[in-house]
């Protein structure tokens, strides 16, 4: 090995490298502190650019559509307005969500609990019932069913003993929820004031970017990153518009569907299945069988029927409408988004299964792209 100046500055750099991981490991303790404080210290900033992320998609939309010929004729006052009018109507489109749910499913889901619970209380009599005429009145199921004594006054006084004889507990763990939920707001408001800064200033800062990484990185790496960066934004971004146009048209199918076929929590049920579409994979099972149940404690025949429905509905929508929505635009194997799934979910639970398949997608592609590459330049072809 030539020991000229570039080598030797490697070398220095790999001894270097080799003393950090040493230290690092032994004192892994204080690594792992310092992990803890620098992720506390930059967490509201990671939420804030998760919010900006989310709300560049209607935004973009919105000033693409609303704004788009003021700009072509090149009007100031349009494209001066453009982006803070298309942020504001973003912001307020997300508000409306939240609204929805809270004013509309939040109290159809106390009415639907209320209900399930008068049900229940009054199916256990004739279950009772229906077991001694059916069984012997001396076998063990007709005395386990004739033990069950459901009664909602005991249950109330119960809780409320617990309650008192814990009252130490509940004020400590008030407390500390009470300071989770501040500091939750804290990040969450720093976070939102940081994302509408990203937001109204994306061109600059994304210049002010490029302009860091040429000064400190080779022309090569930067144009390397920058490319993985458009690829990931591109993919994030099909993938988020996809999966919410989807999970509106699944749930307005079933809000109709249901509402013509006179099942019950027609509009719970459509608002739920539109939330837990935007779950890949499993939102679906999460959607039906929660819908089932709901509907089971009304009527088991139409329970049975909205399985039926579900399954109808389902095959539409994977067969139709998924494809043409969402299309190729993450390109990931059916096999892929699977463990992109799986693995997210023991990671991040939800909001892993949501970021995981854009992310496998992203590396997905760049790992084809170097296989395709390297068998061309082996002058390799695979059929």
């Amino acid at each position: 090995m030539d020991l000229n100046k570039e080598n030797m500055t490697k070398i220095r750099y790999l001894i270097t490298f080799a003393i950090i991981l040493y230290l690092g490991v032994q004192n892994i303790h204080v690594v792992l502190d310092v992990l803890g404080l620098g992720w506390g210290l930059l967490l509201p900033f990671i939420v804030g650019s998760a919010m900006a992320f989310v709300l560049n998609v209607p935004m973009t939309f919105i000033e693409r559509h609303l704004f788009g010929k003021a700009k072509e004729n090149h009007k100031k006052s349009a494209e001066k307005a453009a982006r803070p009018v298309s942020l504001f109507l973003s912001i307020v489109f997300i508000i409306l969500l939240i609204m929805l749910v809270v004013l509309v499913v939040l109290p159809q889901i106390g009415n639907a609990l209320v209900s399930v619970a008068k049900r229940v209380e009054e199916r256990v009599p004739q279950i009772q019932q229906w077991l001694e005429s059916t069984f012997q009145k001396d076998s063990q199921i007709v005395k386990w069913a004739d033990s069950i004594n459901i009664q909602p006054e005991k249950i109330l006084n119960s809780v409320m003993n617990t309650l008192k004889n814990g009252a130490d507990n509940i004020v400590a763990s008030t407390i500390s929820f009470t300071k989770g939920i501040f500091s939750t707001a804290m990040n969450v408001g720093i976070g939102f004031v940081f994302a509408c800064y990203i937001l109204l200033t994306k061109e600059r800062l994304a210049r002010q970017m490029k302009k860091a990484f040429y000064a400190i990185f080779p022309k090569r790496i930067v144009e390397r990153i920058l490319r993985v960066a458009r690829l990931a934004s591109k993919t994030f971004s099909s993938f988020i518009t996809g999966q919410c146009i989807e999970a509106v048209i699944l749930g307005a199918m079933f809000f109709v569907t249901m509402t013509i076929g006179n099942f019950p929590y027609a509009m719970l049920i459509g608002v739920l299945i539109s939330f837990t579409a935007l779950i890949p994979m499993f939102g679906g099972i999460i959607g039906c069988w929660t819908g089932f149940f709901l509907i089971l404690m009304v009527s088991p025949v139409k329970a049975l029927a909205f399985l039926v429905l579900f399954v109808v509905l389902q095959q539409i929508e994977g067969n139709l409408i998924y494809p043409h929505v969402v299309g190729g635009s993450v390109g990931l194997p059916a096999i892929w988004v699977l463990a992109a799934v799986t693995v997210g979910g023991s990671l991040m639970g939800i909001v892993g299964m949501l970021i995981f398949i854009p992310l496998v997608s992203v590396f997905y592609a760049l790992f084809k792209e170097w296989v395709n590459k390297r068998l061309d330049q082996k002058k390799i072809t695979v059929n």
